[in-house]
C-alpha cells in the first residue's frame, strides 16, 4: 500500500481585516496562506498579478474559494494553473 500524504491549507478568516492573506511586494498584491503535510508547515506567496486593492481582494477570495472546493473534494491544495486559466477566460 503506498503511503499517499496531501497538503492541507489553513484558511483562517480574519473578518476585522479586509487584507488578510494579502501582501504588498514593489507594489503588487501577492496571495499568502500556510500549507501544513504532516508535521511540516509551509507557506505560499503567488502574485495575484495587480496593483489595484480592490482586484486583489477580489482574485484573493476566488483563489480561496477554490482552495476551500478542492478541500471539500479531499483534493491535495493547489492553486496550480488557477490565476493563468482565469485570465485566459
Amino acid at each position: 500500500m503506498k503511503n499517499v500524504s496531501y497538503t492541507q491549507t489553513s484558511l483562517r478568516i480574519n473578518r476585522r481585516n479586509p487584507n488578510h492573506h494579502l501582501w504588498l511586494n514593489n507594489g503588487t498584491w501577492f496571495l499568502h496562506y500556510a500549507t501544513h503535510t504532516g508535521f511540516q508547515k509551509g507557506r505560499v506567496r503567488t502574485s495575484l498579478g495587480t496593483k489595484c486593492l480592490a482586484i486583489a481582494r477580489e482574485r484573493r477570495d476566488a483563489a480561496l474559494a477554490h482552495l476551500r472546493h478542492q478541500a471539500c473534494l479531499g483534493l491535495p491544495a493547489s492553486l496550480a494553473g488557477f490565476f493563468t486559466e482565469r485570465r485566459a477566460a
